[in-house]
């Protein structure tokens, strides 16, 4: 989708743009935006549309799209996986390869990752690797999909040895943000996406995080108004960030603040337990916890992001998995060097930096952890 194509949209349709230096594209953020056979003109030509989605979502949102990609396409299918993050994986992977092999899809056929982020994740990671390399399109139907995940090419499944091992940086055609699909959003799927909303605050800009304290309440009844403009500036600031470093070579390490912390739970209890959202919002607690105590942070930051936590509805105790299980998953971040293991820290409200850390500090962080009071 070009920008002028996205400027004859509704009207309020907002359009941020991300540029790697080898790529740009479009994020388009409104309402209505899936069912406008318009919003889809401006994609590469081909033969053949695939709809990748889960169990949950198609039946809500998949034959909307697919009427409005009709006009456009000599035929469209879909392909339903089965929901969560447990099935972000060879099985569902290869089901996708299945569907294309089945259905003839070429290397100009267009793939639409119509889901949250583990839809996004599998459909680009299938897309860059079919045929070597055929368009997707990142249609995100949920908060953090919206702010995170659809943005920036990362694409990847999960190892039973480690999350999002597996997996290419491989970039979008376009990513269209229907504010609409977050309507029938689960409340707790709706507070998870808030964490990668909050996370852009602290190590970004503390001017937005400010902004999220002031404007939490509307963000949690779903206020148009208030929706559209996190998800804006979410997006613009992941997008300056990849623009910077598009394979995390340095900078866009960042963009991980809580997730060092945040995959070791997802891993230690189980894929799915926790959502990804839940993991990282307690895992920006620790991270913050961690600022603190190597002398980056003073002390009321911890109580800044543990009352804003609190108030979004995050979990901010860790589960008790034990120091040394915490240690051995997070040996396993992509982020860790030569064994060490590097954490995002934040050096001040609104700027992070990445850097290790000693093990007995991490290990006060943990056992810290899991004896936090919520109403704290």
């Amino acid at each position: 989708m070009t920008t002028e194509t996205a400027q004859t949209l509704h009207p309020g349709t907002q359009t941020v743009t991300v540029d790697t230096g080898r790529e740009r594209y479009d994020i388009v953020i409104g309402h209505g935006l899936l069912a406008l056979p318009q919003c889809w003109a401006g994609l590469p030509r081909a033969a053949q549309a695939v709809v990748v989605s889960n169990a949950t979502i198609a039946p809500l949102w998949a034959a909307r799209l697919v009427q409005a990609l009709q006009p456009h396409y000599c035929q469209v299918t879909v392909i339903e996986l089965p929901d969560g993050e447990a099935h972000k994986d060879w099985p569902a992977l290869n089901a996708i390869f299945d569907h294309l092999l089945t259905h003839g899809a070429d290397r100009k056929t267009v793939l639409f990752a119509l889901g949250g982020g583990v839809v996004g994740d599998i459909t680009g990671f299938a897309a860059g690797c079919y045929m070597r390399g055929v368009p997707f399109v990142q249609v995100p139907t949920t908060l953090l999909a919206q702010v995170d995940s659809s943005v920036g090419g990362k694409t990847a499944i999960n190892h039973a040895l480690g999350k999002n091992m597996i997996g290419l940086f491989y970039q979008p055609q376009c990513v269209v943000c229907d504010l609409d699909t977050l309507q029938t959003l689960p409340q707790r799927e709706f507070i998870a996406g808030l964490a990668e909303v909050i996370k852009y605050g602290p190590i970004a800009d503390e001017g937005f995080l400010g902004w999220i304290e002031h404007h939490l309440d509307d963000l949690l009844a779903r206020e148009p108004g208030a929706l559209a403009h996190a998800i804006r500036r979410s997006c613009e600031i992941k997008a300056q960030v990849v623009g910077q470093d598009e394979k995390e070579g340095g900078l866009r390490a960042i963009l991980n603040f809580g997730h060092t912390f945040g995959h070791a739970i997802e891993s230690g209890l189980g894929y799915g337990q926790w959502l990804h959202g839940e993991a990282v919002g307690c895992g920006m607690r620790m991270a913050t916890d961690l600022s603190v105590r190597l002398g980056l942070l003073p002390p009321e930051a911890l109580q800044r992001m543990h009352q804003l936590l609190v108030r979004a509805g995050l979990p901010v105790r860790a589960p008790d998995l034990g120091a040394d299980c915490y240690l051995q998953w997070m040996g396993r971040d992509k982020k860790a060097e030569a064994g060490e293991v590097r954490f995002v820290v934040l050096q001040a409200m609104g700027r992070a930096a990445v850097q290790g850390a000693p093990d007995e500090v991490v290990r006060q962080v943990l056992q810290a952890a899991v004896r936090v009071d919520a109403l704290a």
